[in-house]
């Protein structure tokens, strides 16, 4: 992980005490409404439908468990709403409210951030002290600038690995901190770096999404797009360079982001995006990009390029971590004690097919821990969960882990002779589902539930489908699935890139649901990035489950051998599975008759 400098402990101690002195001076009436608004959203502070929430910045997903800790006490100590409004929340959600209004807990979110939902205004600056104390902050997480920028979250242990990217996501991290001519973008600005053959970052996804190349020499450099997003219009990302100098990212990324900035719209926050520009613009957006990066290194005379010495500076704070335990040297014997494992204990001979991943050291594995199952929302994690997964990092993973777009935990450094006994201590915390890109494994933001610009809930949904789905033979004769939902069309759920997308949209002031099939984000399982198609009308709450289980008995029925869900899709397409949905909304109609 990388190690804060002095510098880097002094910049965010500052900006901690600078946030305080604003609180401050806003408290005493000293800064209007208007004045402060943009001085906490720079810190990661928005308010909410209830409450204040908070966003914490975990760059590109790399969290020590001595910040989870730190994590768990903010939690159990500033995660508390007021008891009136936390009352009055759970009234309007009925008797679902305990569930899905849960509090004393963090969520991880698919940026691989985490926010906290209760903590009060008056309590922001000491929880800012407190993150600044562990190397924490909650800048760039909100507001019209360069967000967190994501990678893989098996970066620099994948076995299909080109190059590491969290170097190079470290570096641009430092470079758009703060940036001076990019605090005020049109809108936010989001990038990915991918370093491994199969994007498991979604890069067409993002405003700019970079994948980790080498070229015939043996050189590493850049494959740039730019332009893809979701929400209104969903878009994938255009290639506009096929290889660029690593040296050279942050002078060709500001000149990207300098054309953005000189020609985004600003009158219409709904076209503000980059994508919409690139849509525009084309070939012309593409010609005025090189010629800017042209002036920016002639001219200027590339004053971001990365020396070598930089960047030997960052990577070596990402070396492989040292070992408690020593990992057994023979693979062979591993394998063959893990198959017995196996044998014996079924549960954990599951849970190692699904949940554990291919380390680049044949004596490690990577281990995703699931934060999915019933009565829980997807990405949630108590305080006493957040202080349980610390010590599990800590005796497991030489102190790291990873927050992963999926909204799970992942462990990249377990001694594969530690397996069973990770699994064990998992299991008796609720931590060890082997449910890991199934069906249940589902993306989904805190919705209507929370958030004020939602249409629809999103929880009560995925609880639902979670709830119907329990059953790991039937999960696993389904196979993998993405599941994604929105409460409404800024798709933080990223539902147009679900296999299945579910978004909430207001109806006549009444929540309803539209299914897509066919998303992707762009990984080699999925295929090629893509947006979903929507199938049928809209749906109300209670119709979508059976539209979901029908959707999967359609698959079941119409797959071939060895054929996944996606495939299927593709042969047969559309029609037959909005003829199930069809059906079961009516089945859904003379239930209630």
């Amino acid at each position: 992980m990388y190690q804060y400098t002095a510098f880097d402990k002094q910049f965010v101690q500052q900006r901690a005490r600078q946030f305080r002195d604003q609180l401050g001076r806003w408290q005493a009436g000293l800064l209007s409404e208007d004045d402060f608004r943009p001085l906490r959203l720079q810190n990661g502070w928005y308010v909410q439908r209830y409450a204040p929430m908070l966003r914490v910045a975990v760059p590109y997903g790399e969290i020590a468990s001595r910040q989870l800790r730190m994590l768990a006490r903010i939690a159990r100590d500033y995660d508390e709403p007021q008891a009136d409004v936390y009352q009055a929340a759970m009234q309007g959600q009925g008797k679902l409210g305990t569930l899905f209004l849960p509090k004393n807990c963090a969520h991880f979110t698919t940026r691989t951030n985490v926010q906290f939902n209760w903590i009060a205004l008056a309590d922001s600056a000491e929880v800012m002290d407190l993150l600044a104390s562990v190397d924490m902050h909650g800048i760039q997480t909100s507001g019209n600038c360069i967000r967190n920028t994501t990678t893989d979250a098996l970066a620099g242990v994948a076995v299909d690995e080109v190059v590491d990217p969290r170097p190079y996501a470290e570096i641009l991290r430092q470079w758009s901190t703060l940036h001076p001519e990019f605090a005020f973008l049109p809108r936010k600005f989001k990038i990915a770096v991918s370093g491994a053959s199969d994007d498991r970052a979604a890069t067409g996804w993002h405003d700019i999404g970079l994948h980790l190349v080498r070229n015939g020499a043996g050189e590493i450099g850049f494959k740039v797009l730019v332009g893809g997003g979701m929400g209104r219009t969903p878009l994938i990302a255009t290639v506009i360079r096929g290889f660029l100098p690593w040296q050279q990212i942050m002078n060709y990324i500001e000149a990207i982001v300098r054309v953005y900035n000189a020609r985004g719209r600003r009158d219409n926050k709904y076209k503000a995006r980059i994508k919409i520009l690139v849509k525009a613009e084309g070939q012309q957006y593409i010609d005025d990009v090189e010629e800017e990066f042209r002036q920016i290194v002639e001219i200027d005379g590339g004053p971001h390029t990365i020396s070598q010495a930089e960047f030997d500076r960052v990577a070596a704070c990402f070396v492989a971590p040292v070992l408690a335990t020593q990992p057994e040297a023979d693979p062979a014997v591993l394998q063959a004690r893990l198959s017995a494992l196996a044998a014996e204990h079924p549960a954990f001979g599951r849970w190692l097919r699904r949940n554990v991943h291919a380390h680049r050291n044949p004596q490690l594995r990577a281990v995703t821990l699931s934060f999915k199952r019933p009565g829980q929302a997807p990405g949630d994690a108590s305080s006493a969960q957040l202080l349980a997964l610390a010590d599990l990092v800590d005796q497991y993973s030489a102190g790291e882990a990873r927050v992963t777009h999926e909204q799970n935990i992942l462990l990249p450094w377990v001694p594969a002779s530690r397996l069973f006994a990770l699994w064990q201590q998992a299991r008796s915390l609720g931590l060890a589902s082997a449910n890991v890109q199934l069906l249940t494994d589902m993306i989904a933001c805190p919705g209507g539930d929370f958030c004020a610009l939602a249409n629809a809930r999103s929880l009560p949904i995925a609880e639902a489908i979670t709830q119907r789905y329990q059953d790991l033979d039937e999960l696993e004769d389904i196979g993998p699935i993405d599941l994604h939902i929105s409460g409404c069309i800024n798709s933080c759920g990223h539902h147009h890139s679900g296999h299945i997308g579910i978004l909430g949209v207001d109806k006549d002031g009444q929540e309803w649901y539209q299914v897509t099939l066919g998303g992707s984000d762009g990984s080699d399982a999925s295929g090629p990035a893509s947006a979903g198609r929507v199938i049928g009308p809209s749906f109300s709450a209670a119709e979508v489950p059976d539209v979901i289980e029908a959707v999967l008995h359609t698959y079941r029925a119409l797959r071939e051998h060895g054929e996944g869900f996606q495939s299927t899709v593709r042969r047969a397409g559309l029609e037959p599975f909005k003829q199930a949905a069809k059906s079961a909304r009516h089945q859904d109609a003379l239930a209630m008759a």
